[in-house]
């Protein structure tokens, strides 16, 4: 091998998202700079084997491990990666690409690829959940709930995550937190509380929509107790970066969070479920992970009025359905909720 050449490691996980990774190895074989790069392909063959690949390749000292795929495998391989010199590329083909959507990373594979090409690095934080690492969001409550149903329904992308959701929030009930942070203690009964390294779960759903990776800091979202009325303007607000402005959201910062609650239950870190017990440790690593991130980033604008009109039109349906009879209007929320969520996740 050339030694003025960097070595890089594809890492693609076979079953994520709906992209074919055949058409994406044929894009790195096109687009990646082999006067700068010589590539190697690695295949997933069962959960956890990311987690695997990626920490042989940093001790290897391999310039970076590219994730193919989407938040769950990119927690695996940047699990590997913390506080190495081996640096995280993101090829994002998930359900919801929530890290790679902050770092504002094409969704298109040969854009992602350019990025790569461009081999700007930057260094992130991280944060751990009872001492295992994410990097986008982590939570309790009701978002958690949800990700135990979704990681169980055998169908993947953002409509199966909305009819989970939807069909969820109709019977979920809000429990009671003690929540000790940086020297307080509060108590508050909540829908749920998301805690954010990033700003977004994925599909450009911002649940912490000031959070920055660079802060040191934890952006904790609680949703408290709402009505069927309040649902229209928290999903718009939800995709309109504009949550934390909400009477039901109360957010604060902090760089440590111990969350009490009264039993066992589900917790998720990056999407996927976890089992945890009555308390749970909440933390943010400063400048933990090196992230090969876009040169000129820029707020993605491009229409976003005629994206945010149609979004409020369809809720707007939404919430007369729900008035009319939830139980019986369901099949139409979630036809009208689906035709939304594709307009929303484009791009």
């Amino acid at each position: 091998m050339d030694e003025k050449k960097k070595k890089i490691s594809f890492v693609i996980n076979p079953i994520s998202g709906t992209q074919s990774k055949e058409q994406i190895m044929k894009c790195i074989d096109e687009k990646l700079d082999k006067a700068k790069y010589v590539q190697e392909v690695v295949y997933t063959d069962h959960a956890g084997h990311a987690v695997e690949i990626a920490a042989q390749k940093a001790k290897e000292g391999v310039h970076a491990v590219v994730a193919i795929g989407g938040d769950g495998t990119i927690n695996e391989i940047a699990r590997s990666l913390v506080h190495t010199r081996t640096s995280l590329g993101i090829i994002p083909c998930g359900s919801g690409n929530g890290l790679a959507r902050h770092l504002q990373i094409p969704m298109e594979p040969k854009k992602a690829i350019d990025v790569i090409n461009e081999g700007l690095i930057d260094i992130i934080d991280y944060g751990k959940i009872n001492d295992v690492p994410f990097f986008c969001t982590c939570g309790v409550g009701f978002d958690a709930f949800v990700s135990l149903q979704f990681s169980k329904a055998g169908r993947r992308g953002p409509l199966t995550y909305l009819e989970k959701t939807l069909l969820e929030s109709l019977k979920y009930r809000p429990e009671t937190y003690e929540l000790e942070m940086d020297g307080s203690t509060l108590r508050y009964k909540a829908f749920l509380i998301a805690c954010g390294n990033a700003s977004q779960y994925g599909n450009n759903a911002y649940i912490a929509p000031q959070a920055t990776l660079t802060d040191g800091l934890l952006d904790v979202t609680i949703l408290e107790p709402f009505t069927v009325l309040d649902v229209p303007a928290l999903s718009f607000q939800l995709f309109n970066k504009t949550i934390d402005q909400n009477s039901r959201i109360k957010t604060f910062r902090c760089q440590t969070l111990c969350i009490h609650r009264s039993k066992p239950g589900v917790v998720h870190f990056d999407g996927d479920p976890m089992m945890a017990g009555e308390n749970i440790d909440v933390e943010i690593i400063k400048k933990g992970l090196q992230v090969i991130v876009p040169h000129n980033a820029t707020k993605d604008t491009s229409n976003v009025l005629q994206r945010a009109q149609d979004y409020i039109n369809g809720l707007k349906q939404i919430n007369e359905a729900f008035v009319e009879d939830i139980a019986h209007t369901n099949k139409k929320i979630l036809h009208k909720g689906k035709e939304q969520i594709k307009k929303l996740t484009k791009g």
